[in-house]
């Protein structure tokens, strides 16, 4: 390997550490984080969204993330799943997780029904949430 190689290559690892440090940082002062794409932080939380859509449902799913926002071991994510292959579009995905150790794991996913007091359009839907997990931060959610 050249000489250039081994210093992109050492620049890459230090621009991917600093954003870890970063983040951790942000999360240990009660700060919300979205992990940054690639992350494995992100990969883990998707992986987990992942499993819940094959349990559930059969389907295996690329996301897009339109909103990821982490602290203290929960996340709240909204995404927009499709085949990947992109021929097939699901129903937007709303969840909550929470980490066990290294692991990460669906704790609700939110129901979209219209009318229904207890799904997402509700106004009192996180207010139930929080009831539901007494333990999650709320600056986790959207405003």
């Amino acid at each position: 390997m050249t000489r250039k190689c081994v210093l992109f290559l050492i620049g890459i690892i230090s621009i991917v550490f600093a954003l870890q440090c970063l983040y951790a940082a942000a999360e240990s002062q009660g700060t919300s984080v979205t992990p940054p794409a690639g992350s494995v932080e992100r990969k883990a939380i998707l992986d987990a969204l992942r499993g819940e859509m094959q349990k559930l449902h059969g389907i295996s799913a690329v996301f897009t993330v339109r909103y990821l926002k982490v602290l203290n071991g929960w996340a709240w994510i909204e995404t927009s799943p499709r085949s990947a292959d992109g021929a097939n579009q699901y129903e937007d995905i709303f969840a909550l997780l929470s980490k066990s150790g290294a692991k990460w794991k669906v704790a609700e996913l939110a129901c979209s029904e219209e009318d229904n007091e207890e799904c997402l359009g509700s106004p009192d839907y996180f207010k139930g949430l929080k009831k539901r997990f007494p333990k999650m931060p709320t600056q986790i959610l959207p405003e």
